[in-house]
Protein backbone atom coordinates (compact mmCIF):
# COMPACT_ATOMS: atom_id res chain seq x y z
CA UNK A 1 0.00 0.00 0.00
CA UNK A 2 1.35 3.52 -0.63
CA UNK A 3 2.89 5.30 2.40
CA UNK A 4 1.11 9.23 2.71
CA UNK A 5 2.94 11.68 4.48
CA UNK A 6 1.73 15.12 5.08
CA UNK A 7 4.12 18.10 5.65
CA UNK A 8 2.50 20.39 7.26
CA UNK A 9 3.34 24.75 7.89
CA UNK A 10 6.01 24.92 5.28
CA UNK A 11 6.67 28.75 5.41
CA UNK A 12 6.96 29.05 1.98
CA UNK A 13 5.74 25.76 -0.16
CA UNK A 14 8.27 25.85 -3.38
CA UNK A 15 11.28 26.59 -1.61
CA UNK A 16 10.38 23.60 0.77
CA UNK A 17 9.78 21.60 -2.15
CA UNK A 18 12.98 22.47 -3.88
CA UNK A 19 14.88 21.47 -0.55
CA UNK A 20 12.97 18.32 -0.39
CA UNK A 21 13.93 17.12 -4.18
CA UNK A 22 17.43 18.25 -3.33
CA UNK A 23 17.47 16.01 -0.56
CA UNK A 24 15.75 13.07 -2.47
CA UNK A 25 17.49 12.79 -4.96
CA UNK A 26 20.68 13.38 -2.98
CA UNK A 27 19.58 9.95 -1.63
CA UNK A 28 18.52 8.08 -5.33
CA UNK A 29 15.41 8.38 -5.28
CA UNK A 30 12.80 9.71 -7.99
CA UNK A 31 10.47 11.95 -7.66
CA UNK A 32 7.18 12.94 -10.06
CA UNK A 33 6.01 16.91 -9.22
CA UNK A 34 2.28 17.14 -9.26
CA UNK A 35 1.04 20.59 -9.24
CA UNK A 36 -0.94 23.30 -11.38
CA UNK A 37 0.74 24.65 -14.87
CA UNK A 38 1.33 28.08 -13.39
CA UNK A 39 3.23 26.50 -10.37
CA UNK A 40 5.08 23.98 -11.76
CA UNK A 41 6.42 27.10 -14.35
CA UNK A 42 7.46 28.71 -10.98
CA UNK A 43 9.14 25.31 -9.78
CA UNK A 44 10.93 24.59 -12.88
CA UNK A 45 12.60 28.02 -12.28
CA UNK A 46 13.28 27.92 -8.50
CA UNK A 47 15.26 24.62 -9.02
CA UNK A 48 17.76 26.39 -11.07
CA UNK A 49 18.02 29.04 -9.22
CA UNK A 50 17.13 28.00 -5.22
CA UNK A 51 20.88 27.70 -4.14
CA UNK A 52 24.44 28.88 -5.99
CA UNK A 53 26.09 25.29 -5.23
CA UNK A 54 23.44 23.15 -6.28
CA UNK A 55 21.62 22.01 -9.51
CA UNK A 56 18.77 19.95 -9.09
CA UNK A 57 18.03 17.63 -12.04
CA UNK A 58 14.11 17.52 -13.71
CA UNK A 59 12.57 17.94 -16.61
CA UNK A 60 9.14 18.94 -17.20
CA UNK A 61 6.11 16.67 -18.95
CA UNK A 62 4.94 17.73 -21.77
CA UNK A 63 8.22 18.39 -23.14
CA UNK A 64 7.62 20.90 -26.19
CA UNK A 65 10.26 20.42 -27.53
CA UNK A 66 12.15 17.01 -26.95
CA UNK A 67 11.64 14.78 -29.95
CA UNK A 68 8.94 12.25 -29.13
CA UNK A 69 11.62 9.38 -29.26
CA UNK A 70 13.96 11.27 -26.91
CA UNK A 71 11.31 11.55 -24.67
CA UNK A 72 11.41 8.46 -23.15
CA UNK A 73 15.32 8.65 -22.51
CA UNK A 74 14.90 12.00 -20.84
CA UNK A 75 12.14 10.66 -18.68
CA UNK A 76 14.24 7.53 -17.60
CA UNK A 77 17.05 9.69 -16.72
CA UNK A 78 16.09 12.24 -14.78
CA UNK A 79 15.13 11.91 -10.91
CA UNK A 80 12.74 14.92 -10.95
CA UNK A 81 9.66 14.90 -13.06
CA UNK A 82 7.19 18.09 -12.94
CA UNK A 83 3.88 16.63 -14.53
CA UNK A 84 0.55 18.66 -13.97
CA UNK A 85 -1.00 15.05 -14.02
CA UNK A 86 0.66 12.46 -12.07
CA UNK A 87 -1.45 9.64 -13.90
CA UNK A 88 0.60 10.53 -16.98
CA UNK A 89 1.30 6.48 -18.44
CA UNK A 90 4.94 7.60 -19.77
CA UNK A 91 6.23 8.43 -16.06
CA UNK A 92 8.91 6.19 -15.07
CA UNK A 93 10.08 4.53 -12.05
CA UNK A 94 6.76 5.50 -9.67
CA UNK A 95 8.58 5.58 -6.57
CA UNK A 96 7.88 9.39 -5.04
CA UNK A 97 4.89 11.53 -5.77
CA UNK A 98 5.35 14.70 -4.37
CA UNK A 99 2.15 16.82 -4.62
CA UNK A 100 1.89 20.41 -4.41
CA UNK A 101 -1.74 20.56 -5.68
CA UNK A 102 -4.90 21.15 -4.37
CA UNK A 103 -5.93 18.11 -4.71
CA UNK A 104 -5.83 14.50 -4.62
CA UNK A 105 -3.73 13.39 -7.53
CA UNK A 106 -4.59 10.87 -9.84
CA UNK A 107 -2.95 7.46 -10.15
CA UNK A 108 -1.25 8.03 -6.85
CA UNK A 109 -1.64 4.46 -5.64
CA UNK A 110 0.78 3.43 -8.39
CA UNK A 111 3.56 4.88 -6.27
CA UNK A 112 5.18 3.90 -3.26
CA UNK A 113 5.24 7.46 -1.85
CA UNK A 114 2.89 10.28 -1.88
CA UNK A 115 4.37 13.08 0.13
CA UNK A 116 1.60 16.27 0.26
CA UNK A 117 3.21 19.75 1.39
CA UNK A 118 1.31 22.05 2.90
CA UNK A 119 1.64 25.93 3.92
CA UNK A 120 0.78 28.05 6.53
CA UNK A 121 -2.05 29.94 4.27
CA UNK A 122 -5.67 28.49 5.57
CA UNK A 123 -6.94 27.47 2.56
CA UNK A 124 -4.36 25.61 1.23
CA UNK A 125 -4.57 24.25 4.68
CA UNK A 126 -8.41 23.60 4.43
CA UNK A 127 -7.73 21.85 1.37
CA UNK A 128 -5.11 19.71 2.82
CA UNK A 129 -7.71 18.49 5.23
CA UNK A 130 -10.15 17.62 3.06
CA UNK A 131 -7.28 15.49 1.14
CA UNK A 132 -6.22 13.77 4.71
CA UNK A 133 -9.74 13.11 5.44
CA UNK A 134 -9.83 11.41 1.58
CA UNK A 135 -6.86 9.55 1.90
CA UNK A 136 -7.68 8.06 5.57
CA UNK A 137 -10.97 6.89 4.51
CA UNK A 138 -9.03 4.78 1.78
CA UNK A 139 -7.42 2.91 4.58
CA UNK A 140 -4.31 4.56 4.46
CA UNK A 141 -2.56 5.17 7.67
CA UNK A 142 -0.91 8.89 7.10
CA UNK A 143 2.56 10.56 8.93
CA UNK A 144 2.47 13.96 9.76
CA UNK A 145 5.96 16.00 9.59
CA UNK A 146 5.10 19.46 11.56
CA UNK A 147 7.81 21.71 9.95
CA UNK A 148 7.08 24.38 12.49
CA UNK A 149 8.31 21.57 15.20
CA UNK A 150 11.02 20.74 13.47
CA UNK A 151 12.57 24.07 13.11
Amino acid sequence: MTEVAFHFNAPDKLAYACRLLRKAVVQGSHVVVTAPADMLTRLDVLLWTFSQTDFVAHVRVPMRHAPQAGMAALLALSPVVLAEDASTPDLPRKQVLLNLGVDMPQGFTTYARVIEVVSQDEQDRQLARDRWKRYTNQGYAIVRHDLQLAS
